[in-house]
């Protein structure tokens, strides 16, 4: 089962990665890597649905309640992140901003006088495989991939060459990685979560039937 797993993760990732490519072979030099690029929508869609399935985590497992809303509670502020172009043109200018705040009110109302509780479940959380694709993901998109999409070294590189779109093409395909690792997290908890709590029930059914057997 885990040789499945990982091809279905190595497919899923180089499909996310002719994804990237697609606009650059389809217009070349015009390519932009802009918010309305394929690249970016797919960011928006991933981050969402990691949304999402840690929410789902979280309905589903008492151990791990506060660890799924936190983490759902950070994939929608970073959906709302990268919706930002969406919400300054039709809602209004600085919406993104307020939203994320009020995420973050919530939040902080929810686990008040509970963050004992919600440190315990992140500390359980750490312990899982979903916990090393969920930080390798963050880092990725908060810091490697701006790192990478930097001006100044791909100026640096091309020198007179220079062509802002080979830099968005890093920046934001680096990033879309990130989330591509985010998901497997998301996804990887949530079997874990549902694996467990199919287990508890089977124990507790075997536990009641043992209690009361069977009269013939």
């Amino acid at each position: 089962m885990f040789l499945l797993r990982g091809f279905i993760y190595l497919f899923f990732i180089v499909g996310v990665a002719q994804v990237i490519s697609l606009e650059g072979f389809e217009l070349g030099p015009n390519a932009q890597y802009s918010e309305d690029s394929l690249t970016e929508t797919l960011q928006d869609a991933f981050a969402g649905f990691s949304a999402i399935i840690f929410f789902l985590s979280a309905y589903l497992s008492t151990k791990f309640r506060y660890a799924g809303i936190l983490l759902g509670a950070l994939m929608s502020m970073m959906f709302v992140r990268e919706a930002d172009a969406f919400l300054d043109e039709y809602v209004f200018d600085g919406a993104w901003q307020l939203i994320v705040t009020a995420i973050i009110l919530t939040v902080l109302l929810s686990l008040k006088g509970k963050f004992g509780q919600a440190f315990n479940s992140v500390k359980d959380y750490s312990t899982t495989a979903s916990f090393g694709f969920m930080s390798a993901g963050i880092v990725i998109i908060i810091a490697f991939s701006r790192l990478m999409g930097r001006g100044s070294l791909w100026q640096a590189v091309m020198d007179d060459a220079y062509m802002r779109v080979v830099k968005n093409m890093v920046e934001e395909g680096t990033e879309l990685l990130g989330y591509t690792i985010v998901v497997l997290a998301a996804v990887e908890f949530f079997v874990y979560v549902y694996q467990r709590r199919d287990q508890s029930i089977r124990t507790m059914i075997k536990s009641n039937l043992v209690r009361f057997p069977k009269l013939t």
